[in-house]
């Protein structure tokens, strides 16, 4: 796929940006800032890597949700995780 040879990503990388892609509080522009990657290259990337169906339904999820589109958000929402996530360092998850 273009996209992956363009920026040079991994098998690991890819499925990241799928599994960021799917979680429904990581906005689009938490993968452009990790990978670089825009709206619509992920999506294109989304729908090389999934089975038609799924693509279908992961877009009528996706498309307009506020937490996804920084546009829609809420204003002084600025964070790419949910406050209550827990912090990971040094391979390690804090616990509060």
């Amino acid at each position: 796929m273009n996209i992956v040879k363009k920026y040079s990503l991994s098998e690991r990388d890819v499925d990241r940006i799928i599994e960021m892609s799917w979680e429904d509080r990581t906005p689009f522009d938490a993968i452009t800032a990790q990978f670089g990657l825009s709206e619509k290259e992920i999506i294109q990337l989304m729908k090389g890597e999934m089975r038609l169906n799924n693509w279908k339904k992961w877009r009528a999820r996706v498309q307009g949700r506020a937490t996804k589109h920084r546009k829609l958000q809420e204003d002084g929402t600025n964070r790419f995780k949910s406050s209550r996530q827990k912090q990971i360092t040094k391979n390690k998850i804090s616990k509060r």
